[in-house]
């Protein structure tokens, strides 16, 4: 059995979970899970957790993602993607200097409040939002501030003209945020409808585009067996949280998961990593009723136990 971190490069054309389903029969194995899904037409980066990793996938969700993704401006679509029907066409001949597009992606930097779409898998009253808009329904939706950490224009045009006009944009931004509600609000600041016409995301959490394998690459990889050298440990999901290796004094509260006192580092972090022979053992975090105090939150198998 396979344990780690499986960088994938999910491709055009299929869900997150036809990923797991695939993999479940290349790599003969039952416990292994995605990170969050990505649209069937977008292509990008989604590390899949096997074995024991699954218990940190959550982590992994919640880490920034990086993308590439294609503004159109001059049309909405119902979607707010390529995918939706159009709902308003603008065919008049557009301008823009460079400058006016820079300035916009100035604004749209840093945090930011967006409207979920209502083709999205926000449940609202215990529903999701696309199921409202198969039924033609629009309900109210609630507003979430996501971050936008830098927001770069890759096209290098000094004037973009046209009755539709497109340019690629590079995102760094915080779990949920919607890229095609950002193209929209792109749009927005411009004067114009506007939709996202494709998306490729190149980073989720530490995991980037050059780790990657495809479908078809793990395939090959498992029948030469040479997997195992693409799999990641478990410590490099777990990288953006300072970590211990435990001692002496510590040993015994922490293999039995007590509550142990806080940690100076838990000040500043969410998270506190506890490593045995510098591989993750447990996962500590503030104790919410008992003040100074630290209490579990995952333990990990050592190679020992596994």
């Amino acid at each position: 059995m396979y344990e780690g971190i499986l960088p994938l490069w999910k491709e055009k054309g299929m869900t997150s979970h036809d990923c797991i389903f695939k993999l479940r029969k290349i790599l003969k194995m039952k416990r292994i899970g995605h990170t969050g899904t990505l649209d069937p037409n977008v292509e990008g980066v989604l590390p899949i957790c096997l074995g024991q990793a699954t218990k940190v996938s959550e982590y992994i969700m919640n880490e920034g993602k990086s993308y590439v993704a294609t503004v159109s401006i001059g049309s909405s679509t119902t979607t707010e993607d390529a995918d939706g029907e159009v709902v308003n066409q603008d065919d008049t001949n557009k301008s823009f200097s460079r400058q006016q597009i820079l300035d916009v992606l100035k604004q749209l930097t840093g945090e930011i409040t967006q409207t979920p779409p209502m083709y999205s898998a926000v449940k609202v009253n215990g529903k999701k939002l696309y199921e409202y808009a198969r039924e033609g329904k629009e309900v109210e939706r609630p507003s979430r501030i996501v971050t936008i950490y830098n927001l770069d224009l890759l096209d290098e045009a000094t004037v973009f003209t046209g009755e539709n006009v497109t340019f690629s944009i590079e995102i760094g931004c915080s779990k949920g945020t919607y890229i095609r509600t950002l193209a929209v609000q792109i749009g927005e600041l411009l004067g114009f409808p506007a939709h996202m016409s494709s998306l490729v995301r190149t980073a989720s959490g530490n995991f980037t585009k050059e780790q990657c394998l495809t479908l078809a690459e793990v395939q090959n990889a498992v029948e030469n067996g040479l997997l195992k050298e693409t799999i990641l440990p478990l410590k490099h999901a777990l990288a953006s949280w300072p970590s211990i290796e435990i001692v002496d004094e510590t040993r015994k509260s922490i293999t039995n998961g007590q509550v142990v006192e806080r940690d100076p580092l838990l000040e500043t972090n969410e998270k506190i990593i506890y490593t045995l022979d510098s591989n993750p053992f447990a996962v500590y975090i503030n104790h919410p009723t008992k003040s100074g105090m630290m209490k579990l939150e995952k333990m990990f198998a050592t190679e020992k136990g596994e």
